[in-house]
């Protein structure tokens, strides 16, 4: 198995001649490095002009290892072969070192590189690659792959700190310049390649950076290669704490992104979203964001933020908006989703345009978690997702509009991962599991950690909301203080829904009637649909349209099977209604079975004209109503199995 680790640029605000000082002092041992015993000298070679110094030391180190497994392999130490090479003239040093002990085993091969810092001459950069090759280790290629780790791990932390004390060393000895190199005048001018190759043989360092190639004949590596490798502050700051693992990874993505893509580059925060939502694999994290980049493209999605105009719809009816931040420092997203008329909405700016309002909602998010890291003087990456459900009922689980939800949850997840910090579901009411079922499967397994359920008026318990946004943050309308400018939902009118034409019939799910059945009843006609439930704890889910006239809505289960019902016995009970339904109406609901049975849901009309209505029913198994949201079924919040219908009043 082989293993490869990158780390990224280390920066010391010193000169390159006085680090190079304060590095001399690490040898032949270092206290503040107790796992290296004693490095000898094995060959020093210096130019002519004293301009090049080769250097190879063979370096006895202590094995950080379980007595039992030192015990096993019969050391108590291994050597590493160190081969530097150092050039004043260019400023940089090159650092490899390999190990000389169980070669045939095991081969670490490290490369660091000392240079000029691309921007400021008087600071100097640090970069350090490492590769582990195990090969076979009696059984112990695990423990030695996590061992070597540790050892790297653990050399890169105390790198910068041992290099601080050793300046500090210097300063206090008076020493705080070093003079650069100078070429004598009388003596012959000396080509670097030339010279590093004529020196002593047994010292040649093979150009094997992991992190980017060794540039000869050059003061300093060039702007982009520096950048492409990020500074230890900089994460640190913008971008939080990281393992070594995580800092390797982030370097290797940005350095292979920046080779496939000729353009501008994501920014680091964004390059970092991808690798957690594919746990740090940098193949499946490169593949993930080249598909989102070429989405990105092809949508115009950089220009949203300046180009997009919310529609007069939204500002009237979409009951969300931006709300100050959770106690973490994240922005708040405030959502009434009980509240929000989602056939209203669609059917006036259609799933396009629910997408545009979608996107535009995560770019503004991105850009406000910028704007928070920066404030509030930490990291911030993602934002806090308040969802309250007052008011959720079947009517929400109109399925043309759940089809729109799913295909804009799977866009968001692929699109805009690890944006959510948090998710705070309030007063979630009875009928919820059943919406849950539907969605969760869609969103992703890391994300569905972050959700949090509270169900009725659990939120103003201690551990609710107050816990998660400051009390003075919390709006007015879940018993806070805080005014918000979010809109309170309500019906849109069907004066403004669009036509077939205009939402584009083909292939829009909204408009895709083939799951709605058409029925038209005249006087004393009824329309019955037969339903047979195996499974006790069923559900099931009704939505219809009153077209034209009025209509009345009955739910019943047969009472025992035909072939045991008896002459003039009454083998049908209502389960539910009879209910009413209004010219105009939009009603849906649902009814937990009880028993198995046959079922029948069934239109009746006793008016003069004839009515039309359409309609769609579904049946929800019991095992997946019931699921991980069970004991929300439990809930304070009122709940009844038959919605109320939607008056038409307004529209």
């Amino acid at each position: 198995m082989v293993q490869k680790y990158v780390s990224p640029v280390r920066v010391y605000k010193y000169p390159f001649e006085l680090v190079m000082k304060a590095y001399e002092r690490r040898f032949p041992s270092c206290p503040q490095i107790p796992v290296v015993i004693n490095c000898e000298i094995i060959s020093d070679w210096t130019s002519p002009d004293k301009s090049i110094n080769k250097t190879e030391r063979k370096c006895k180190l202590h094995v950080d290892a379980p007595y039992l497994l030192k015990k096993i392999i019969g050391v108590d130490h291994v050597y590493f072969i160190q081969k530097n090479i150092l050039n004043l003239r260019t400023r940089t040093l090159e650092i490899e070192a390999y190990n000389e002990s169980f070669q045939s085993r095991v081969m670490v091969l490290e490369t660091c590189r000392y240079f000029v810092h691309p921007e400021n001459t008087e600071w100097t950069c640090f970069e350090q690659s490492a590769e582990v090759d195990i090969k076979s280790f009696l059984g112990f290629e695990n423990t030695i792959e996590k061992l070597a780790m540790k050892q790297y791990s653990a050399n890169i932390a105390k790198g910068k700190e041992v290099m601080e004390f050793f300046i500090n060393e210097l300063r206090s000895e008076g020493i705080t310049t070093v003079s650069r190199w100078t070429r004598d005048p009388t003596s012959p001018e000396i080509d670097d390649e030339k010279e590093i190759n004529e020196g002593d043989d047994t010292v040649t360092i093979t150009e094997i950076s992991l992190c980017s190639k060794p540039r000869r004949n050059s003061g300093q590596q060039s702007s982009k290669d520096c950048q492409s490798q990020l500074d230890s502050e900089y994460i640190q700051r913008y971008l939080g704490q990281l393992t070594l693992m995580q800092e390797s990874r982030l370097v290797q993505l940005r350095k292979s992104v920046a080779q496939l893509h000729k353009s501008k580059i994501p920014s680091d925060t964004t390059l970092l979203r991808f690798l957690r939502a594919r746990d740090f694999n940098v193949d499946k994290a490169r593949t993930l964001l080249s598909e989102s980049l070429s989405w990105r493209k092809k949508h115009n999605v950089d220009k949203v933020l300046s180009e997009y105009v919310v529609p007069q719809i939204v500002k009237s009816y979409f009951p969300g908006g931006w709300h100050h931040h959770d106690r973490d420092g994240r922005p708040v997203y405030l959502l009434r989703l009980g509240q929000m008329d989602v056939k209203g909405l669609l059917k006036t700016i259609g799933e396009d345009g629910l997408l545009k309002l979608t996107m535009h909602v995560c770019e503004e998010g991105l850009r406000l978690t910028e704007e928070a890291t920066l404030t509030s003087g930490k990291p911030i990456s993602t934002w806090c997702l308040l969802v309250d459900l007052e008011g959720l009922n079947m009517r929400h689980l109109w399925r043309p509009g759940i089809k729109a939800l799913l295909h804009i949850i799977e866009i968001v997840e692929a699109n805009y991962p690890e944006t959510l910090g948090r998710v705070l579901i309030i007063r979630a009411p009875r009928v919820f599991p059943i919406l849950w079922t539907l969605v969760s499967t869609f969103i992703d397994d890391v994300t569905r950690t972050k959700f949090l359920f509270y169900a009725g008026n659990d939120y103003q318990e201690p551990g609710g909301l107050i816990d998660y946004i400051p009390e003075e943050y919390i709006p007015d309308f879940l018993g806070g203080q805080c005014k918000t400018n979010v809109v309170e939902g309500s019906l849109v009118p069907k004066s403004l829904y669009l036509t077939e034409g205009e939402l584009g019939r083909e292939g829009n799910p909204l408009t895709d009637d083939s799951m709605y059945h058409s029925v038209s009843l005249s006087k004393g006609q009824a329309h019955e649909v037969k339903l047979n439930i195996a499974d006790a704890g069923s559900v099931i889910t009704w939505d219809f349209d009153i077209i034209r006239e009025d209509v009345t809505f009955t739910v019943t289960r047969r009472n025992s099977s035909p072939k045991h019902s008896t002459a003039g016995e009454e083998d049908c009970i209502k389960v539910e209604g009879p209910l009413l339904c209004r010219d105009g109406e939009s009603v849906q609901g649902s009814h937990v079975c009880s028993t198995p049975g046959q079922y029948s849901l069934s239109w009746s009309h006793q008016g003069d004209h004839k009515a039309q209505l359409m309609y769609y029913y579904e049946i929800l198994s019991s095992a997946d109503y019931r699921g991980s949201m069970s004991s929300l079924q439990s809930a304070n919040s009122s709940f009844s199995a038959l919605s109320t219908s939607q008056t038409a009043t307004n529209r």
